[in-house]
């Protein structure tokens, strides 16, 4: 019976460890672009500001 549990968490393992994987790198690249995009609306807003405009043209 030992043998079942230790084949059952080695058949589980390399699907677990690639799903952690994938979520982890998932989740770097929307914080990245959430970040990105508060960078891009900051920088944009000065600019605006610069301008003296309050909303974008067009």
């Amino acid at each position: 019976m030992d043998d079942f549990w230790a084949n059952a968490i080695w058949s589980l393992a390399p699907t677990v460890l690639i799903g952690l994987l994938f979520w982890f790198i998932m989740r770097a690249i929307m914080r990245a672009d959430r970040t990105e995009r508060d960078v891009y609306a900051k920088i944009e807003a000065e600019e605006r500001a610069k301008l003296g405009r309050e909303r974008p043209v067009g």
